[in-house]
C-alpha cells in the first residue's frame, strides 16, 4: 500500500509559479512510476506529467510542456511538480498518482494509488 499526500496548492496570479509536492508513505516508493493529473470543475481528470521510478524519464501533456517540470527525490519519498507561467486554464485540483508498472502511462485507469488532491487556482 502507498499513501499519497499532496501539498503546495493555492491561489496565484496568471504568470506566477507554484511548486506542488506529493509525499508518499512506504518503503517501496522508489519502485513506483509517479504521475500528476488534474481535474477542472465540470471536466474529466486529465494527465499532466509522469516520471519513471529512477527519475531518468519524464513525459508531459502538450498543454504544460515547457512550463511544468516533474521531479522526484526517492530519498525523501517525494515527487514534485514545478509550475511556471501559470494560466487561468491551469486552475484545477491536482492529484498525485503512483503506478507499479515501470512504463510511463498517461491513462488514469492505469494508476494504482491516488492522493486526495490539492487545489490550484490561477487568477487572470
Amino acid at each position: 500500500q502507498v499513501q499519497l499526500v499532496e501539498t503546495g496548492g493555492g491561489l496565484v496570479q496568471a504568470g506566477g509559479s507554484l511548486r506542488l509536492s506529493c509525499a508518499a508513505s512506504g518503503r517501496t516508493f522508489s519502485s513506483y512510476t509517479m504521475a500528476w493529473f488534474r481535474q477542472a470543475p465540470g471536466k474529466e481528470r486529465e494527465f499532466v506529467s509522469t516520471i519513471s521510478w529512477g527519475g531518468g524519464s519524464t513525459f508531459y501533456a502538450d498543454s504544460v510542456k515547457g512550463r511544468f517540470t516533474i521531479s522526484r527525490d526517492n530519498a525523501k519519498n517525494t515527487v514534485y511538480l514545478q509550475m511556471n507561467s501559470l494560466e487561468p486554464e491551469d486552475t484545477a485540483v491536482y492529484y498525485c498518482a503512483a503506478r507499479r508498472r515501470h512504463d510511463l502511462g498517461s491513462d488514469p485507469r492505469g494508476m494504482d494509488y491516488w492522493g486526495k488532491g490539492t487545489l490550484v487556482t490561477v487568477s487572470s
